[in-house]
């Protein structure tokens, strides 16, 4: 079950103004499931993403990337397409004759070009994707757009998801409303590094097109690159981010502005709640971890402290039996990579409980104390490296037998 996190409400999830979803059963991997999203995008909306950095990467990958390269004035993004149930991944030349296809056709239905067109894939690797099924349900799927049709989405691209997962807020610039809405899927192979991770947000601000690209990669930043299951980058990782400019509001122009900084913070948590969602609903999970590393030289060692105990199977699996074998995260931290990190100045803990001081356990721990922490369903694990001001934060959960079954049955 998902560790706090329930099914987000349809009336909670605001419209944005120039993007209609539809979805559609088109059978791509099963019978009788919605697998099929269409968000189709008024002219004028501007889009930019970030993408796995696996070097292995999806075919719809590589045409996402070369049709946002070339996404400028009147040729702009005007559509998104997402399947689940075959990711279109280790496919080779025909993956991306599959993926242009999908891009063509939809074009053809919506009377655009197909370069206006951003595809999408989520599931299986190395298997052909069915793109006659895929096409046969676009008519379905464009003939269901609607405005408030997030829901849909979110239900649309799960995989191994057990609950669908969208976040939306609203804020004031420029005395106008601005709407932030997205989803998000993934469950397992999760580590973004910019999982199976697809993100799409939108947005109805008005923004200058070329902020885009920097404000999606500062939310995937501070949200989808702060999480790890398994420590798996997938073929397929994708994070968009939608403007469609009609909110209204005076031009942002800058995003270090008052209201730049405004729409930056509301983007990121929208961001930050759909990234800690899929770890809520890691296979398996049943414990919700942050990992916060404070007092490190600099972010990139902190970020290398974090990943080392969030990736360690020997400390996720004691986080799952409630066993306080707290040492575990202590050599995780020794063996991050800094090669002149002094043990005698590490101090941990576990929420409240001070585990370790100067290397060493603290003389006033007691492993009760430890235990009642563990069995939190929501844990935090503080270590302080003491060698500067830099500091980091990462969330994660615990392995479970659970998520070997998960994997093990995923194609069955």
């Amino acid at each position: 079950m998902p560790v706090n996190l329930l099914p987000p409400d349809p009336s909670s999830l605001h419209a944005v103004p120039g993007v209609r979803i539809g979805v559609a059963r088109a059978g791509i991997r099963k019978p009788n499931r919605v697998d099929l999203v269409v968000l189709a995008l008024d002219a004028g909306a501007s889009a930019a993403g970030v993408f796995t950095r696996n070097r292995f990467c999806a075919a719809p990958v590589q045409v996402c990337r070369e049709h946002l390269a070339h996404a400028v004035g009147a040729t702009g993004i005007r559509a998104v397409v997402v399947n689940t149930g075959n990711a279109n991944a280790g496919t080779g030349a025909d993956g991306l004759a599959r993926a242009r296809r999908t891009c063509a056709t939809l074009a053809g239905l919506m009377d655009l070009a197909p370069e206006q067109v951003l595809p999408f894939s989520t599931g299986v690797i190395m298997e052909t994707l069915p793109v006659d099924r895929l096409e046969a349900g676009l008519p379905a799927a464009l003939a269901d757009l609607r405005a408030d049709g997030w829901a849909n989405a979110a239900q649309g691209i799960m995989t191994t998801d057990t609950l669908p997962k969208a976040a939306s807020r609203q804020v004031l610039i420029g005395g106008r409303t601005v709407t932030i809405t997205g989803v998000s899927k993934g469950a397992g192979m999760i580590r973004p590094n910019m999982a199976t991770m697809l993100g799409f947000v939108a947005t109805d601000a008005v923004i200058a097109p070329g902020l885009l690209q920097t404000l999606v990669t500062a939310a995937a930043d501070a949200s989808f690159n702060r999480i790890t299951i398994d420590g798996d980058t997938s073929t397929n990782d994708s994070f968009v981010l939608i403007a469609t400019q009609q909110a209204g509001n005076p031009p942002i122009e800058s995003l270090e502005s008052a209201d730049g900084q405004i729409l930056r913070d509301a983007v990121t948590a929208v961001s930050q709640q759909l990234a800690q969602a899929i770890v809520r609903d890691g296979e398996g999970a049943t414990k919700f971890i942050t990992v916060q590393i404070e007092g490190g030289a600099d972010e990139d060692e902190c970020r290398h402290v974090a990943y080392a105990i969030a990736h360690s199977p020997l400390v996720k699996t004691a986080f799952f039996a409630s066993d306080p074998n707290l040492g575990r995260i202590l050599a995780a931290v020794g063996y991050a990579g800094i090669d002149d990190l002094d043990q005698s100045l590490i101090d941990l803990y576990l929420d409240d409980v001070y585990v370790a001081t100067q290397g060493g356990r603290h003389p006033d721990y007691s492993e009760a104390d430890g235990q009642r922490v563990m069995k939190q369903s929501e844990i935090t694990v503080r270590v302080l490296l003491h060698r500067g001001q830099a500091s980091t934060t990462v969330w994660t959960c615990d392995l479970s037998h659970d998520y070997v079954s998960i994997n093990a049955d995923y194609r069955s």
